[in-house]
């Protein structure tokens, strides 16, 4: 099945919400539960996560991570609304910037991990993505990327939609099946990182619609 590319931003605030209030907190712990077993951090750790959407992973992982600093990063405003909404009454550690891949404003090498869930999907030229991963963690640094991989066929992708969000709000519902027909097969994100010298890092499939790019830099 050929890819099919989505709107690149969340704008729309409908979206945003639904998308926030969706029942993701199995897999956001899982993925921040994995990061911390996988790779070992300094206890003052710097983590950018690019794409972090109303930002229950930055705040899961602060939690994780008491000392550490995180810098949120995400191009949607309704998103980052939601984002600062989750994080009133918190510690201020977690630093939410409106930014779009890839005029990033953050100097090179400047993070002890780069992490991301479910934006390199969304982007018309995933390369983008992975020359700001290189780019931004340090020699030695964690990279953690977990996306949504393509199902072979649109039928497929519908079976999926129904097992794991058959009760959620259409809209949702509806990016979610669209977001499957974006994504990227494992073959070719496998590519994808050969291209950007990161051939190294791991990319292996973790559920029936997940995979896991996970590794030092």
């Amino acid at each position: 099945m050929d890819r099919v590319l989505e709107p690149e931003v969340m704008a729309d605030p409908r979206q945003a919400l639904a998308y926030a209030r969706a029942d993701f907190g199995e897999v956001n712990q899982r993925f921040v539960d994995e990061l911390v077993a996988r790779h070992p951090m300094p206890a003052h750790a710097r983590v950018v996560d690019l794409g972090c959407g109303p930002a229950d992973i930055p705040i899961r992982l602060a939690a994780a991570l008491p000392r550490s600093q995180i810098v949120a990063v995400d191009a949607s405003i309704p998103m980052l609304a939601l984002g600062l909404e989750a994080l009133r009454q918190r510690p201020p550690r977690v630093s939410l910037i409106c930014a779009r891949l890839p005029h990033l404003p953050f100097a090179d090498r400047g993070f002890d991990a780069v992490i991301s869930n479910s934006l390199l999907h969304h982007l018309p030229e995933p390369a983008v993505l992975w020359r700001d991963v290189a780019r931004l963690v340090r020699p030695g640094g964690v990279v953690h990327v977990m996306d949504l991989f393509r199902p072979r066929s649109v039928n497929e992708a519908r079976d999926i939609v129904e097992a794991a969000a058959g009760d959620e709000d259409q809209v949702l519902r509806d990016d979610f099946f669209n977001s499957l027909l974006a994504a990227f097969t494992p073959e070719e994100v496998q590519h994808q990182l050969a291209e950007g010298g990161l051939g190294h890092l791991a990319c292996a499939v973790v559920s029936e619609r997940h995979l896991l790019v996970s590794g030092r830099r």
